[in-house]
């Protein structure tokens, strides 16, 4: 049994370790955004740059890539993943954790959004406080945190090996920089917005990626 537990809890530990260290990052982050640090002077200039306006075929093109941040886009991605494991493994444990990420995505990031208040970049004022949802990106969040759910529920249930794991971990972080790219190029978000939610997001993604492989389910096990 010792051999068995123990790995598991050095991974749960290690795990641990991540989502604790890149939660301090978030931390730090917001703590730069509350006291005017450097990220915030790095916004303005980004936002003092010309943000160029697109139409007709680039306009549609990065709209959809901007759509992959969405909750919408990326959930039905996950609804569909998810219960197509689920129906294939005869388990639950995929759904449960596409939910388990849906509650943490919208609680953890809405109660800091509604908390910190901070305005958009296009109305031309940073303020904090002010009813603003933009600190931290829920684009940013989202894209890291629930693709990233999807490539690992894939990784987990269709055994692929390391290398296409690591593939599939590259693939999630240039879909969520494309996501961070196309917010900036829009000046839908500041820098410090994105950077934040790349952080928060990747904190929750280790967290639950560390309860699942602690707390396997039976399919798994077999």
């Amino acid at each position: 049994m010792g051999t068995i537990t123990d790995p598991r809890k050095a991974q749960m530990r290690r795990a641990l370790n991540w989502s604790a260290w890149l939660f301090t990052g978030y931390l730090f982050t917001t703590y730069i955004v509350l006291t005017d640090g450097f990220l915030v002077r790095i916004d303005r200039h980004l936002n003092n740059l010309h943000h160029p306006r697109f139409h007709g075929a680039s306009y549609f093109i990065i709209r959809r890539l901007d759509d992959l941040g969405l909750r919408s886009v990326s959930g039905i991605s996950l609804i569909i993943v998810g219960l197509y494991i689920a129906m294939r493994f005869r388990t639950w444990r995929p759904v449960n954790l596409g939910l388990l990420a849906f509650i943490a995505l919208n609680v953890v990031v809405g109660a800091f959004k509604y908390a910190l208040g901070r305005t958009k970049p296009h109305l031309g004022l940073d303020i904090l406080h002010a009813g603003g949802m933009s600190y931290p990106s829920g684009h940013a969040s989202n894209a890291i945190l629930i693709w990233g759910v999807i490539a690992y529920l894939i990784y987990r249930y269709a055994h692929i090996n390391r290398y296409g794991g690591r593939l599939a971990s590259a693939a999630v972080c240039l879909l969520a920089l494309t996501v961070c790219t196309v917010s900036l190029i829009r000046n839908t978000h500041w820098f410090s917005d994105l950077f934040g939610g790349l952080l928060l997001g990747s904190a929750l993604l280790v967290l639950i990626i560390a309860i699942d492989r602690f707390f396997p389910s039976d399919s798994q096990l077999h």
